[in-house]
């Protein structure tokens, strides 16, 4: 091995834990779940983005079975050159009807999916005005066009009178392309999306919006432009396979024209192998269960309400959180931490978010209740929550 590499790892591994921004992986040791084993202990699980409990649903777990048994472990290929098998084409169409599309595309991942899509639509004539708080993916997605600095503009987060003024100032360019997250994933605040696309309107532009954790949760599980009532008027719809519809993955919904495209050119869809089909056929009963059976969405909201009550009565700040992302702000990021590990130690996994995913300064332990969780659940994390909270006086 390489000795100058190896030091220099070292070095900043080092820096890291020095800062309190080094996270070990944690070992889930059972199912996903609302109780599960971590590190040989069982613990109530506030940290899965599982918003519906569908990762060990035995609908999606059957369907998965059946469907390797009929296809095999594997697609064996790209879906380019032999890999499309008729369960992903099913899978697709499936997930158009929920959407009310024209048509959907299949990624392995939603982060793929933002850096496949969006240097796929933009060309060097054009420009990109992105929300300052969008996911990683979306900021990756931006600078894999190549754009300079002056076509890839940011408008403050949700101020839609600095996204007027740039919209303004972009007139001279190709197309124009606006894109937010719907539901923001450390905040849980909500993009107003019924403002942006009358701006978008307006002035002429296209809007994408990544909606990872609004799939599921908002607009009866199928998104947050369908909570506004506005999916008609968004042109590139990302959603995720992989938080509350259980599984893995992400998709692209919109037009043929937009899906026909991406097959051509999208480098993730075009290099990576597809899905295993038991992936394809338990996300496809996952969206069966979704359309029949509304009460998984209450859950989830009745969870929520009931989790956050509780904490705003004992004095936590929430943030501006709007959906179950429900943030425990710390501030400090050594104390998001010592919150972090109090809880495990009081039989509670919530984990601590620190920079660079959030601003330093801006640390806090995000809590996720989910449709898995019973009110027993919420009340024994409640108690814990509030006693460590206390003794490291966030309260």
């Amino acid at each position: 091995m390489n000795t100058t590499l190896q030091h220099w790892l070292a070095a900043q591994l080092a820096d890291l834990k020095a800062q309190s921004l080094y996270k070990p992986l944690v070992e889930l040791q059972s199912p996903q779940g609302g109780r599960i084993v971590v590190d040989g202990r069982p613990v109530i699980n506030l940290s899965s983005n599982n918003y519906l409990g569908l990762a060990n649903h035995p609908t999606l777990k059957e369907a998965a079975i059946r469907a390797t048994r009929e296809w095999g472990a594997g697609a064996g290929a790209v879906r380019t050159i032999i890999g499309t098998m008729e369960v992903h084409q099913r899978l697709e169409r499936r997930l158009a009807e929920f959407k009310h599309v024209e048509a959907t595309i299949v990624f392995q991942s939603g982060f793929t999916a933002n850096a496949g899509t969006i240097p796929t639509i933009i060309t060097k004539d054009d420009a990109i005005i992105s929300d300052e708080l969008n996911h990683a993916s979306i900021i990756d997605g931006c600078r894999l066009t190549g754009l300079p600095s002056g076509q890839r503009l940011v408008y403050r987060h949700r101020d839609m009178e600095d996204l007027a003024g740039v919209l303004k100032r972009t007139e001279s360019f190709g197309k124009r392309l606006i894109i937010t997250d719907g539901v923001f994933s450390m905040d849980g605040d909500i993009a107003p999306l019924d403002e942006i696309v009358r701006l978008a309107a307006e002035h002429d532009a296209a809007v994408m919006v990544d909606d990872a954790h609004g799939s599921g949760v908002l607009g009866g599980g199928r998104g947050t432009a369908y909570h506004y009532g506005v999916h008609q008027q968004i042109d590139v719809q990302l959603g995720t396979l992989s938080k509350a519809v259980g599984v893995m993955g992400g998709y692209i919904a919109g037009s043929a024209l937009l899906r026909d495209w991406l097959t051509q050119r999208a480098r993730p869809f075009l290099f990576s192998t597809a899905h295993p089909p038991a992936v394809a056929a338990a996300i496809i009963a996952a969206l069966d269960l979704m359309e029949t059976d509304p009460s998984l969405v209450e859950r989830l909201w009745t969870n929520t309400r009931y989790w956050q009550d509780g904490l705003r009565r004992s004095g936590f700040d929430l943030g501006v959180t709007q959906t179950p992302i429900t943030p425990i702000m710390t501030g400090d990021e050594a104390t998001a931490l010592d919150l972090q590990r109090g809880l495990f130690e009081a039989g509670v996994l919530a984990l601590a978010v620190v920079f660079p995913t959030v601003p330093r300064g801006k640390a806090r332990v995000r809590t996720m209740p989910n449709a898995s969780h019973t009110q027993t659940d919420l009340d024994e994390a409640l108690q814990a929550v509030e006693t460590v909270g206390r003794h490291l006086g966030l309260i």
